[in-house]
C-alpha cells in the first residue's frame, strides 16, 4: 500500500519543492503572519497541527486535559493535556459540511456520504452484499413553477443549445414585458434562473413552498409506504411484517433558487437490508410515482393579507431503476452504484451559496432572500405561534430549513459509526507508529466498524477558547494545503480509474482468447 502511494506521489505534478502552494490571493497581513511563523520557529508546530486537523479552515480551539482510567482498578492509564500539543492549544476540525465554508471538512463529509450511500447500494461496511439484489430507485423531485425563468434548453439530445423560450415576440405579459426569450443561455449564464418578468413571478409562494419542502418530503415517504401497502393488500401497520422502505436523500439548489431532492429509495424484506423484497423494481416505481404525483398539502396563510396555498411537487418527476435505468450524464450507459453515490455525495456539501457567484449575487436570489425576511416579520407581527415566525432566520437559505443529507434508519451504516471507525484507526496508527509496527487497514475493517463498548473510562475538563486559526496566515496556508490535497485526490482517482480500465481490457482480451 505504501509503495503504491509513493509511486502515485512521484508522478503527481503538484508534489515537490518546485511546486509551492498557491498563495497568490493572500493579503498583506496573512503574508506577514506567515513570515512571523518562520521567524519565531513555530512553523513546524503549526504544520503538525494543521495536518492533525486535516487542513481545516476554521478549527475549534480547546484547552483542558483528559485522563483515561481503568474502571476496574481506578488506575490512570494515560493523561493528555492541551499544554502538550505543538501550539499549546488543542485544535479540532470544525466538521462543517459546506464546501464554501471549509473545503477540507466538506471533503470528509462527502467521503462519509459516499461510503454511507454506496453501502446501501451494493453492500459493505456491515451491510450484506445481497442488498444489491433489492429493488432500488433513483428519484428526483422538483419544485413547481412559480413563473417562467431564463435557462439553458435542450437541443438535439443535448442539455443546452436551444433557445430559452421561443415565443411570439409581439406577445407581452400584463406588465408589458415579452413572454418569450430567443437567447441561447449557456450553463454558466448569470441570467439563468431569473424570471422573465419579476412582477409576474410568485415570490412569496416560492418561499412558502421552500419552507414546507421538508414536510412535503416526509408526507411523501409516508404515502409511498401506504401505496405499497395497498398494492400488497396490507394496512400500514402490517407493512413492516412484509417489507421495509429505506431511503437516502440530498437536497440541491436549482438556478432559480428552489431546492429539488435526489433520493435513493430501496425496498427490503422484513429482515432489513438484503432480505428479499415482495415487489420488483417496476412495481416499486409505480408506487413511488403514484405517491409523488398525488401528494398535496395545505400551507396556512402568513397573515390576514395572505391566503392558504396548495403545496405539491413539480411536474419534472424522474423515477429510474438504478440497475436497469439510464445514467443522468450518459443516456446510453448503465446507472451504476458508484455514479449514484458520487452524485449524491457531491451535492451533500452544497447550500444556497453554491448558486451565488462570489462577486455579486443574482438579483432574483437577493429578491428571494428579501422576501423570506419580509414574510418572517409579517408572521411574527400577526401571530407569535405562526409556523412562519422563524422564516427570517432561514432567509440566507432562501427559506429552506431542512437537512441537505438525510437517510432512513436502516438504509445503511450511520455517520456516527464511520466517524468512530476513523477515530479508532487514527488511534491504532498512532499506537503502531510509537511501536514501529506496520498497520494494514484492510485487516482492520471489521474491528474498526465493530459497535462494541469501551473498556476504559475517560474523564476530563475542556473549555472552548474560540474558532478559527489565530492569524490570517495560518488560515491561508491551511486552505491552500486543502486545495492541493483535493487536486491530489482527483489526480489519484483518475490514475486509479485508468488502471482499472487497463485491467478490464486485459481481462477482456484473455476472455476472448
Amino acid at each position: 500500500m505504501t509503495d503504491t502511494v509513493t509511486a502515485l506521489r512521484s508522478g503527481f505534478p503538484g508534489f515537490g519543492e518546485d511546486v509551492p502552494l498557491d498563495l497568490s490571493t493572500v493579503t498583506a497581513g496573512a503574508e506577514q503572519a506567515i513570515i512571523a511563523r518562520l521567524v519565531d520557529h513555530t512553523f513546524d508546530a503549526f504544520a503538525e497541527t494543521a495536518a492533525a486537523v486535516g487542513n481545516c479552515s476554521h478549527p475549534v480551539r480547546l484547552v483542558g486535559h483528559t485522563d483515561t482510567i481503568d474502571p476496574q482498578t481506578g488506575e490512570i492509564l494515560s493523561s493528555f493535556s492541551s499544554a502538550d500539543t505543538p501550539l499549546g492549544v488543542l485544535y479540532r476540525p470544525c466538521g462543517n459540511r459546506r464546501a464554501d465554508v471549509c473545503p477540507a471538512c466538506s471533503r470528509v463529509y462527502a467521503r462519509d456520504t459516499f461510503a454511507m450511500i454506496k453501502a446501501g447500494l451494493s453492500g459493505g461496511k456491515t451491510i450484506p452484499a445481497t442488498v444489491a439484489e433489492n429493488p432500488l430507485l433513483f428519484v428526483t423531485l422538483t419544485a413547481p413553477s412559480f413563473g417562467p425563468v431564463h435557462g439553458p434548453r435542450a437541443k438535439n439530445g443535448q442539455k443546452a443549445g436551444g433557445r430559452c423560450r421561443p415565443r411570439d415576440r409581439t406577445r407581452l405579459c400584463p406588465h408589458g414585458r415579452p413572454v418569450g426569450c430567443m437567447t441561447v443561455h449557456g450553463k454558466h449564464d448569470p441570467h439563468n434562473g431569473a424570471p422573465l418578468c419579476p412582477d409576474c413571478y410568485q415570490w412569496e409562494s416560492a418561499i412558502i413552498w421552500q419552507w414546507w419542502a421538508p414536510e412535503l418530503w416526509r408526507r411523501t415517504t409516508t404515502a409511498i409506504r401506504r401505496s405499497i401497502g395497498v398494492r400488497l393488500g396490507l394496512a400500514e401497520h402490517q407493512l413492516r411484517q412484509i417489507c421495509r422502505v429505506e431511503f437516502a436523500k440530498v437536497a440541491e439548489y436549482q438556478d432559480r433558487g428552489q431546492v429539488h431532492f435526489h433520493a435513493l429509495i430501496r425496498l427490503d424484506g422484513p429482515d432489513g437490508p438484503g432480505s428479499p423484497a415482495p415487489l420488483d423494481g417496476q412495481q416499486l416505481a409505480e408506487s413511488v410515482r403514484g405517491a409523488a404525483v398525488g401528494m398535496i398539502m395545505e400551507a396556512p396563510a402568513v397573515d390576514d393579507r395572505d391566503q392558504m396555498r396548495i403545496i405539491t411537487w413539480g411536474r419534472q418527476l424522474d423515477v429510474r431503476m438504478v440497475r436497469d435505468g439510464n445514467r443522468t450524464d450518459d443516456p446510453d450507459g448503465p446507472l451504476t452504484p458508484e455514479q449514484v453515490a458520487g452524485y449524491l455525495a457531491k451535492y451533500a456539501t452544497k447550500d444556497a451559496n453554491s448558486i451565488r457567484p462570489t462577486t455579486r449575487p443574482p438579483a432574483h436570489l437577493a429578491r428571494l432572500e428579501t422576501t423570506a425576511r419580509d414574510l418572517g416579520r409579517r408572521a411574527a407581527r400577526a401571530d407569535l405561534a405562526s409556523p412562519y415566525r422563524l422564516l427570517g432566520k432561514w432567509a440566507h437559505m432562501l427559506g429552506f430549513r431542512g437537512h441537505f443529507s438525510t437517510k432512513s434508519r436502516r438504509y445503511s451504516i450511520t455517520f456516527g459509526r464511520l466517524r468512530r471507525a476513523r477515530h479508532r484507526y487514527q488511534q491504532l496508527v498512532a499506537h503502531a507508529a510509537r511501536g514501529g509496527e506496520p498497520v494494514d487497514p484492510g485487516r482492520l475493517a471489521d474491528q474498526l466498524l465493530a459497535d462494541d463498548t469501551e473498556t476504559t473510562l475517560i474523564t476530563g475538563s475542556w473549555h472552548y477558547q474560540g474558532t478559527g486559526w489565530t492569524n490570517p496566515g495560518d488560515e491561508a496556508l491551511a486552505t491552500a494545503a486543502a486545495a492541493r490535497a483535493r487536486e491530489y485526490a482527483v489526480w489519484k482517482a483518475s490514475k486509479f480509474n485508468k488502471l482499472q480500465d487497463q485491467q478490464s481490457m486485459i481481462k477482456f482480451g484473455e476472455a476472448k482468447e
